[in-house]
C-alpha cells in the first residue's frame, strides 16, 4: 500500500512498516512523512500502517494495529480525535495491541523518552501519558487534537474566486465529484481542500446544525462543489477514479453518509472525453450503462 505522497513503505507481510517514526511540533504532526492533523480520517492511518484489525468496543469503534502497537478509536471514522502508542501492559482494557510500540516518537527535535515523558501540550495537538485506574506506570502515550486550539479561518477561505485560465466544464455532477475527490483528497492539487466542520464555523448566511441536517445532502455545501471551478491544466494528472462510500468528497458532501446515496451517480461519461490520461474507473455511485460505455472509450472500467 502506497502511503498519501505515492511511495511504498518497506512493510511486513502485513503491511505495517518496519519502522514508525511519530515527529510533533506545534504546527503539524507526521508518522512516516505524512502529515497527521487531527482530527483525521481512518484511511489517512490506513494508508500508513495497512489494515487494521476492527473492533466493536461499547459506543466507540476500536480499530487496532498489532505488530505496530498502535490503537485508535472512533464514533465516525472520518473524525478520529486521536490515537495511542502502547507502551507497556500495565492496564486490563480490551482490544488493545499485541505488541508494544516499538517506533520513536520526537516532540520539538527532541526524542521522547516514554518512561519519564509527562504531557506536552502543542498549539494544534497534545501528546499525554495515560495510566490505568490505580497503577503508576503509563501504558499509553495519546496523541491527539489539542480541543483548547481554534485556528482562525480566513474570511476568504471558502469564497470561489474567478478562474482566470480555462477551466473543465462539467455535464455531470457524480462526475465532477469524482474527479474533486482525486485532485483535492488524493492529490491535494485543488486548493483549498474542503472540510464540512470548518465550513460550517466559516459560513455566516444561516446556522448550519450537522447533527439535524447532516442525514441528506446540505444545499449550501453541495452548491459550492458545483460552483467550485478546476482548471484545464489539472485534468493531465488524473489517471484513474475510485467511487468508495468511505471517499472523502462524499462524507463532505452529506455528514453521515451511509454509502448507499445516489445523489452522485454518474448518468453520463461525456465528462471523461476531457481527461486524456484516464484509464481506469472503479465505481459504486453510477447508472447503467456508464461502465460498458466506459470500457468502450478504452477506459478499465469496473464496480466496487
Amino acid at each position: 500500500m502506497e502511503d498519501l505522497f505515492g511511495n511504498a513503505p518497506q512493510s511486513k507481510q502485513d503491511g505495517t512498516p518496519e519502522s514508525i517514526i511519530i515527529r510533533c511540533d506545534h504546527n503539524k504532526i507526521t508518522m512516516n512523512e505524512t502529515e497527521l492533523n487531527f482530527p483525521i480520517h481512518l484511511n489517512t492511518l490506513i494508508s500508513i500502517l495497512g489494515a487494521p484489525d476492527l473492533r466493536k468496543h461499547d459506543l466507540l469503534w476500536r480499530v487496532v494495529w498489532d505488530d505496530a502497537g498502535i490503537y485508535a478509536e472512533y464514533g465516525t471514522w472520518d473524525n478520529i480525535l486521536s490515537m495511542n502508542c502502547l507502551i507497556s501492559h500495565a492496564h486490563q482494557r480490551q482490544y488493545t495491541p499485541e505488541m508494544l510500540f516499538s517506533g520513536e516518537i520526537w516532540v520539538n527535535g527532541e526524542q521522547i523518552n516514554p518512561n519519564i515523558f509527562q504531557q506536552q501540550q502543542l498549539t494544534r495537538h497534545m501528546l499525554a501519558v495515560v495510566t490505568y485506574k490505580d497503577e503508576n506506570e503509563p501504558y499509553s502515550i495519546v496523541i491527539g487534537k489539542n480541543f483548547d486550539y481554534e485556528e482562525a479561518i480566513p474570511k476568504d477561505k471558502y469564497v470561489i474566486q474567478p478562474l482566470h485560465e480555462p477551466r473543465i466544464e462539467f455535464q455531470d455532477f457524480g462526475f465532477k465529484v469524482s474527479i474533486i475527490q482525486e485532485l483535492m483528497y488524493v492529490q491535494k492539487r485543488l486548493e483549498p481542500q474542503f472540510d464540512l466542520f470548518e465550513f460550517v464555523k466559516w459560513y455566516d448566511k444561516r446556522k448550519i446544525d450537522l447533527e439535524e441536517e447532516g442525514y441528506d445532502p446540505i444545499a449550501e455545501v453541495t452548491q459550492y462543489f458545483r460552483d467550485l471551478p478546476i482548471p484545464q491544466r489539472l485534468a493531465q494528472y488524473v489517471t484513474e477514479v475510485y467511487q468508495d462510500g468511505g471517499n472523502d468528497i462524499y462524507l463532505q458532501l452529506i455528514r453521515f453518509a451511509e454509502g448507499y446515496e445516489s445523489d452522485w451517480d454518474i448518468l453520463s461519461v461525456e465528462d471523461a472525453r476531457q481527461f486524456p490520461n484516464l484509464k481506469k474507473a472503479v465505481l459504486c455511485y453510477y447508472q447503467d450503462p456508464v461502465i460498458d460505455q466506459l470500457n468502450e472509450m478504452g477506459i478499465d472500467a469496473r464496480m466496487l
